[in-house]
């Protein structure tokens, strides 16, 4: 009971509800104003924030009406899950984010592995209540999926996950073939913040290469006969991004361009950060060399971050979409 209530006076301290209440009120106040909705962008984003911040507040008088009341387990798992928060103050971790999963080594068996990862991740964010859609995906020829993109509509989306990003390894026996042998397959998981206003990463119309196609279903049937899917190259940086779950064409360009801002975005924060690394002497390029997670469904049952230490037996629960203990350890890192 002491430790609990000592930790909640440490995150109040943290999260400043008196400086949220402040920032509330004016919030309240703009949206009176006659010209609030004149800027739909513009007040849209505020009043996400204003929704933002009223639930932050809500979740600290719920922990502390709580622990007054002697409901200490369910004291102990929402307060969890504020301290989690409490780690979030980046400029994107509030918003929307952008999920990404390619197969990697393992032919089949890893094309198998990407669509179960897919599973558990959209079972999470159902857990969570966050709204989720299909921006592009890639089916493999005998089962699963070479790759897909997912756009994610949540509070705190972008800074619960991005810890996610990395090489995630699967040992178990191989439902492929008769003798059913131990096999190892990769996926790679990438987050990218959904970046919605232009002004943040400047993209030139002369610098795009467009290029339009039928987008086609699981074993290659079309889904239409008109060329409404499309794939968008970034000519000074290579980049190259495709959308074709929308039956529109203009749907699937505005799709593409913002995974394109998403991902340059993240070409100059990584930019940035091997820099700032350089000068304190070290630096890891995210990508296929970083292995964050291991899932080892035989001969034993257990799931392992290999940054923060977390783990579980239970492998069921996590390929279902319960996530929260390696979510809440790796922010705490």
């Amino acid at each position: 009971m002491e430790d609990l209530q000592k930790r909640f006076n440490d995150l109040v301290q943290k999260l400043n509800p008196e400086g949220k209440s402040v920032r509330i009120r004016e919030l309240e106040e703009a949206c009176m104003d006659a010209n609030f909705w004149k800027g739909h962008l513009t007040a849209g984003k505020k009043m996400k924030e204003l929704s933002t911040l009223q639930k932050e507040l809500q979740d600290v008088e719920k922990v502390q009406s709580l622990i007054n009341e002697q409901k200490l387990e369910e004291a102990e798992s929402a307060l969890s899950e504020l301290e989690a928060l409490a780690f979030l103050g980046g400029d994107y971790d509030s918003g929307n984010a952008i999920l990404s999963i390619h197969s990697g080594q393992g032919g089949v068996e890893a094309m198998d592995w990407a669509e179960m990862l897919l599973r558990m991740y959209t079972r999470f964010f159902e857990r969570k209540g966050w709204q989720f859609e299909v921006f592009d995906q890639t089916f493999g020829e005998e089962a699963g999926i070479k790759s897909v993109t997912v756009s994610v509509d949540g509070e705190y989306a972008y800074g619960l996950l991005k810890g996610e990003a990395g090489v995630h390894r699967l040992v178990r026996q191989s439902p492929f073939n008769a003798d059913k042998l131990r096999q190892t397959s990769f996926a790679l998981v990438e987050v990218l913040p959904f970046i919605e206003q232009e002004t943040d990463v400047a993209i030139k119309e002369d610098d795009l290469d467009w290029e339009f196609y039928r987008a086609s279903s699981h074993g290659g049937q079309n889904v239409q006969k008109v060329s409404s899917a499309v794939r968008l190259k970034h000519k000074p940086t290579g980049i190259v991004v495709t959308a074709q779950s929308e039956r529109y064409q203009g749907q699937n360009r505005e799709y593409a361009l913002k995974i394109l801002r998403a991902k340059l975005w993240a070409k100059q924060e990584d930019q940035r950060k091997k820099q700032e690394a350089q000068l304190k002497g070290g630096y890891k390029t995210p990508g296929w060399g970083n292995q964050i997670r291991s899932y080892v469904l035989h001969p034993y049952h257990m799931v392992k971050d290999l940054r923060s230490s977390f783990e579980t037996s239970n492998t069921d629960a996590v390929l279902d979409g319960d996530l929260d203990g390696f979510i809440e350890s790796e922010l705490k890192m």
